[in-house]
């Protein structure tokens, strides 16, 4: 592992590389199953910054590439690195920015790395299409292998003049050619063959080696596109319920899931400011419960047991597999959850837009932090706003919980009550919120929903075209669409110990 190191990046769908994950490869520092465009670029980029990084050190040291590193620096280990891309064309699928970006930083990694011993695989059933690699950047590449294909192909992988890989006919028969595929560079050569359980037993051996030798384990980012993220993988939001704050915290994350690019998991931030509100959208009940259950447990996490206080608006039907899923997520948290009832819930919402009039009389900055989550907007009547409301009101009209839940979400988030709430569809939530509120959700997160649905909400169709286990993150502030893989439905025993840590802090 201090001689190489792997990034395997895999676009189709299969789970080749996944083995290398589970065996737990000591090599690997990447591995993506069925990855999304977006990750591939941050690949990208990561080794882009190890390239600069490498540069300095060379400049520093006076050597000119690895073996002068090597030789002048021997008890400094300077892993060669090789990053191998299965199916790398779909990285150039669409002309846009990750396109261009990926294109930049491949010709960059090819035309720069190999004297600073980074190399690079890329592996395709096909190079034709409108987009694909560039002729430059596939000048650079010294090594080319043919397997049968068409004489299109041929000339695209070997040079212009050679279309000997048309002629291949036997399964697994192919071409080597280090001459950039010139003509007179071809090798005939029969590919071997690696049953899947001889590579299982190596891999497992070498796993062994290193714990023989006590190889250190460096962190490995894996990236499965085909399954939900695990809530108990969120290294952030550990160490949030091993820390007690020490005081009331200025921001809280509400982790949405993984980011499809190596960094943290995605997350909205609450701050006390105006629009720092969470609304979620989109019909898949249960990675939506999953994200409602991950921004409570988060909320507890980044406060103490005193500073912050909770009301859950539970919409889950009775006949839902995951029903009661809330009542057992606030049982094992010391925080204040409030949990009204169906009949109840206009009483709730009157209650607190009583204590944000008090807050706002007061002038009061140090307020403890409450945290308003509604899971079902589309099943709470009382919060619809009435049919024949045009927006006009008088002094001594009563409070209604429609118009208090607008108060909320507009002058709530500065005095220390926000709103995170899940809708199916943006019809149901343009039911409840009239469009001056709409602009208190400063941060929207969805998952596939029609072009449309999603124009409307982000201003882009991005959210139409998602698929499964992905969701986008989009922040009015920033201006930032950031898409991620939202988590699995966490298990109680995960959120029994969850609570166990978080009773512990409290006492010490």
């Amino acid at each position: 592992p201090d001689e190489i190191e792997f990034h395997l990046v895999d676009f189709k769908k299969g789970v080749e590389f996944k083995t290398y994950a589970t065996h737990r490869l000591p090599h690997a520092r990447s591995v993506a199953v069925e990855s999304d465009r977006e990750f591939g670029l941050s690949v990208l980029q990561g080794l882009d910054e190890d390239l600069s990084e490498r540069g300095e050190r060379f400049r520093a040291a006076g050597v000119q590439d690895l073996a002068g590193w090597r030789k002048k620096q021997p008890d400094d280990p300077m892993p060669r690195i090789l990053l191998v891309i299965d199916e790398f064309q779909e990285l150039f699928v669409d002309d846009d920015k990750v396109s261009q970006d990926a294109s930049l930083l491949l010709d960059r990694l090819v035309r720069q790395g190999r004297a600073f011993g980074m190399h690079v695989l890329l592996g395709s059933q096909t190079l034709g299409g409108a987009y694909s690699l560039n002729r430059s950047t596939m000048g650079q590449m010294g090594v080319r292998i043919a397997l049968a294909c068409n004489e299109q192909d041929s000339m695209l992988i070997l040079s212009d003049d050679n279309v000997a890989a048309r002629l291949l006919s036997r399964p697994g028969e192919a071409i080597y050619n280090d001459q950039g595929g010139l003509l007179e560079g071809n090798s005939p050569f029969q590919v071997c063959w690696l049953p899947d359980e001889t590579r299982e037993r190596y891999l497992a051996r070498v796993s062994e080696l290193a714990d023989e030798r006590g190889t250190p384990r460096k962190p490995c980012v894996v990236f499965e596109g085909n399954a939900p993220a695990s809530l108990s993988e969120n290294q952030p939001l550990r160490r949030m319920i091993e820390t007690r704050p020490k005081s009331r915290p200025v921001s809280v994350p509400l982790w949405l899931g993984d980011a499809v690019a190596i960094k943290d998991p995605t997350s909205a931030v609450l701050r006390r400011q105006a629009g720092s509100n969470l609304v979620v959208v989109g019909q898949q009940d249960e990675p939506a419960l999953a994200l409602t259950t991950a921004g409570i447990l988060a909320a507890g996490a980044g406060h103490r047991v005193d500073d912050l206080r909770m009301v859950v608006l539970d919409g889950t039907t009775a006949d839902d597999p995951n029903a009661g899923h809330l009542d057992v997520v606030a049982g094992h948290l010391p925080h204040r959850i409030d949990r009204p009832d169906f009949r109840g819930v206009g009483e709730a919402i009157t209650e607190l837009g009583a204590e944000l009039a008090r807050r706002i009389e007061s002038g009061a900055t140090d307020d403890p932090t409450i945290l308003l989550v509604i899971h079902g907007l589309q099943r709470f009547r009382v919060l619809r706003k009435a049919e024949d409301d045009f927006g006009f009101s008088t002094d001594d009209a009563p409070p209604t919980p429609d118009r208090v839940f607008g108060e909320l979400l507009r002058e709530g988030p500065e005095h220390g009550i926000f709103t995170l709430a899940w809708a199916d569809t943006v019809s149901t939530l343009e039911r409840c919120v009239d469009r001056q509120s709409m602009r208190a959700f400063d941060q929207k997160a969805m998952f596939q929903v029609g072009a449309t649905d999603s124009s409307n909400l982000i201003d882009s169709p991005a959210a139409s075209m998602l698929g499964p286990n992905r969701g986008l993150l989009y922040s009015e502030e920033r201006g930032t669409v950031e898409k991620f893989r939202p988590w699995a439905l966490p298990s109680e025993a995960y959120l029994s110990a969850a609570g166990r840590a978080l009773e512990r802090r409290e006492k010490e």
